[in-house]
C-alpha cells in the first residue's frame, strides 16, 4: 500500500470526536515508532506545522525539539505567540534562533523578486541545518507539516515548503503525522489539541513572508510600516467576523513614494496596498466585495496610525490577470 495515497475509504474529520480518535490513533503510532529517539521540527507557526508540534508533544513531549527561525519577516506578533504557546504553555523543548540582522543583511539593496526568494530560501536552510548539526547525534527523525495537497501537487516531494535541501550527512528518517490530511481537517485536529483561534485559522503564508509584500528592495522602515498596516487590517478583519471567511488578506507596500497631506503639511511617503482573495485552489482567486465602511476605517487607521504611509488602495485584480502576491 502506497503511504502517501489517502485510502478512498477515509473518513473525513469534520468533528472533535473524529478529530480525537485521529489524534489518539497518530499518538500511538509516534510512540511506537519514535520510542525514546529524538525528533527535530522546523515551526514556522503555520497551521500545518504548529498542529504537527502540538501532537508530537503530547506523545513524545521534551523528545521534540522544535526550531523557530525569526528571519525578521513575520507578520506583528506572530513570533512572539509561538514562543508563548510552545514554551510558556505547552512546555515545549523550543529553540528560538532570532536571524533578522543576518536576513536583513543579505537582502540589502537586492531588489528582484526571485532573487530575494532564493536568498531567504537557502539561508533558512543554512540557518535549521547549523541548529540541526547541533543536536545531529542525537535526533533520529525530521519531523514535517507535510499535508495531502502538498503531496497530491508535487508527487510526494514538497521541498518548496518544508526543509528540503539538509546535506547528506544529515541523515533523519521522516515523521510526517498529518500527511493525508487536508488543509480544513488539520483546522479540525488542531483546535482539538487546544491551539489558539487565530494560530488554527492562520492565513496562507508565503515562505518568505513579508519579504514579498514589501516590494523591491527592503528597507527596515518601510518592513516596519508593513508589518503595523498589516497588522490593522488583520485585526479589523477580525472584529468584523471576515477571519476565516476570506482565505486571504494582507498589506503590500511598495519602494515608491506618494505625494500626501497630514496636519496642513505637505509629506511625501508610502502607498499601502490592500489584497483580499477568495479560491478553492489558489489557481484563479475573486476579490471579495467587502463593506465600503469597513474599508474607509482601515483605510483611515492605516494612514493615521502608521507612521510613513499616507494613502491606502484596494486591489480589486482577480487571478487571472493578476497573481495572489505581488512578488
Amino acid at each position: 500500500m502506497d503511504s502517501n495515497k489517502r485510502p478512498d475509504d477515509m473518513v473525513r474529520i469534520t468533528t472533535p470526536e473524529l478529530a480525537q480518535a485521529f489524534i489518539d490513533e497518530k499518538v500511538a503510532e509516534a510512540k511506537e515508532m519514535i520510542g525514546d529517539k529524538k525528533v527535530l521540527l522546523a515551526l514556522s507557526g503555520g497551521v500545518d506545522s504548529s498542529v504537527v508540534a502540538a501532537l508530537l508533544i503530547k506523545a513524545i513531549g521534551k523528545q521534540l525539539i522544535c526550531v523557530h527561525v525569526n528571519h525578521g519577516l513575520m507578520r506583528k506578533g506572530e513570533s512572539e505567540q509561538v514562543v508563548d504557546v510552545f514554551r510558556n504553555q505547552l512546555d515545549a523543548n523550543l529553540v528560538y534562533v532570532d536571524a533578522t540582522d543576518r536576513f536583513l543583511g543579505l537582502l540589502d539593496g537586492v531588489a528582484e523578486p526571485e532573487a530575494k526568494r532564493k536568498i531567504i530560501g537557502a539561508e533558512f536552510i543554512r540557518v535549521f541545518e547549523e541548529e540541526a548539526r547541533k543536536v545531529g547525534d542525537e535526533v533520529s527523525f525530521l519531523a514535517q507539516g507535510t499535508i495531502y495537497p502538498d503531496i497530491l501537487e508535487s508527487d510526494g516531494v514538497k521541498a518548496h515548503h518544508n526543509v528540503g535541501g539538509l546535506p547528506d550527512d544529515l541523515q533523519f528518517e521522516l515523521c510526517e503525522p498529518v500527511k493525508l490530511l487536508y488543509k480544513d481537517e488539520v483546522r479540525v485536529i488542531g483546535r482539538e489539541l487546544g491551539l489558539p483561534e487565530n494560530m488554527v485559522e492562520r492565513q496562507p503564508f508565503p515562505g518568505p513572508g513579508l519579504g514579498v509584500r514589501c516590494l523591491g528592495a527592503i528597507t527596515r522602515d518601510r518592513l516596519e510600516a508593513l508589518r503595523e498596516a498589516d497588522a490593522i487590517l488583520r485585526e479589523e478583519f477580525a472584529a468584523a467576523g471576515l477571519e476565516g471567511k476570506v482565505w486571504q488578506y494582507f498589506v503590500s507596500v511598495p519602494d515608491f513614494r506618494v505625494t500626501g497631506v497630514k496636519d496642513d503639511k505637505r509629506l511625501y511617503e508610502w502607498p499601502a496596498f490592500i489584497r483580499a482573495v477568495n479560491t478553492v485552489d489558489a489557481m484563479t482567486a475573486e476579490v471579495p466585495e467587502l463593506d465600503w465602511a469597513l474599508l474607509k476605517k482601515i483605510g483611515d487607521r492605516i494612514s493615521a496610525e502608521v507612521d510613513g504611509i499616507c494613502r491606502v488602495l484596494y486591489d480589486l485584480t482577480p487571478k487571472p490577470c493578476g497573481t495572489i502576491e505581488f512578488e
